[in-house]
């Protein structure tokens, strides 16, 4: 546990120089105020990806879910990040100009995975943060806890095609949890959990003993480990942390029971959607943008519905992860330091 009073201190010294370049290139990243004070008094933050903005659904409809977002976060204790890269300057928590210009841009910004992120600072351009870029700075600012709709993984035929997700292998390198609502239907589950096991990354259920299915409650597979409270997954991401095993940790929370679509119905607009793609020679990272699209036409805006439901449930259990997690650390922290623990 000292480890985190000693990040503390890091923290602190870093947010009272934040432009002062370090070995890790924070210097050339841009933290919100609010966000940088936050960190350097040991509060609970929650990063957010900025893809589902951009990507996510036309405007104004992506800003007001942005909003929305941010708001449950708040209303829950916490303090949100929500990472872009605007003008080549990769931003940790935007303000409400920044949030509404990114919405505007919306596709024009560019679908930002980690091996994008040297490309688009470098050019100067404008980039919405996929999973892996998002864990990637969450991690530099000291973030411990992310939320996202449902992250990539191994595609269907992904043996054959090799098309797997960099996602799968940033939760295998970067120590954030990830709450998510598992990995997106329009993929291959079971080849999916058998990747995450292979990069040694923790995969667990919220409240449930069986993996969830992004738009849907159940996928099929049993989840490697099952957790039931926002006090669990704190103690949970601690020792890992603690350990130091260096990967991040998937926390699987199911969308709520009365915007689950049937499963079947999902499933067969999944499988026209897949054919589609194939047939217009769809592949790499336009693949899922245009499946979740296609899907959502199929199904006539009902996945819409579920994937914004599910987002803010996700913003809604991070949040209080997140608060359990500082709770934990802070009376860690008094317990094994003399006096009262405050710097």
């Amino acid at each position: 546990m000292a480890s985190w009073a000693l990040s503390r201190i890091s923290n602190l010294q870093k947010h009272l120089s934040p432009n002062i370049p370090s070995p890790k290139g924070e210097g050339l990243v841009k933290i919100s105020p609010e966000v940088s004070e936050a960190l350097s008094l040991g509060k609970p933050v929650v990063a957010l990806e900025s893809t589902i903005i951009s990507h996510g659904m036309p405007y104004p409809q992506n800003l007001e879910t942005a909003k929305e977002v941010e708001a449950i976060v708040r209303q829950n204790g916490a303090i949100p990040a929500t990472i872009a890269i605007l003008d080549g300057v990769p931003c940790i928590g935007l303000s409400p100009e920044e949030l509404e210009r990114l919405a505007t841009i919306g596709r024009k910004a560019r679908k930002t995975a980690r091996r994008d992120i040297a490309h688009v600072v470098a050019t100067g351009g404008n980039g919405a943060t996929t999973v892996s870029a998002t864990m990637f700075f969450a991690s530099m600012a000291g973030i411990p806890i992310f939320v996202t709709g449902g992250i990539g993984g191994v595609h269907r035929h992904g043996e054959s095609t090799m098309d797997i997700s960099s996602d799968l292998v940033e939760l295998g390198r970067t120590p954030v949890a990830v709450v998510s609502a598992g990995v997106k239907s329009i993929l291959d589950i079971p080849r999916t959990l058998e990747y995450l096991e292979t990069q040694g990354v923790c995969a667990a259920a919220y409240q449930t003993s069986e993996f969830p299915a992004f738009f849907t409650e159940k996928s099929g597979c049993k989840a490697p480990c099952r957790v039931d409270s926002p006090e669990e997954c704190a103690r949970l991401i601690e020792a890992h942390n603690s350990l130091m095993l260096g990967t991040g940790i998937l926390i699987s929370v199911p969308i709520p029971s009365k915007y689950s679509a049937s499963g079947n119905f999902i499933e067969s607009a999944i499988q026209k959607a897949l054919k589609e793609a194939r047939e217009q020679n769809i592949t790499g990272s336009s693949e899922t943008p245009f499946l979740l699209a296609r899907v959502n036409e199929l199904t006539g805006g009902a996945s819409l519905s579920a994937n914004i439901a599910l987002v803010k449930n996700n913003a809604r259990v991070g949040a209080q992860i997140a608060v359990s997690l500082s709770q934990l650390r802070q009376e860690s922290y008094k317990g094994n330091v003399p006096g009262d623990g405050s710097l």
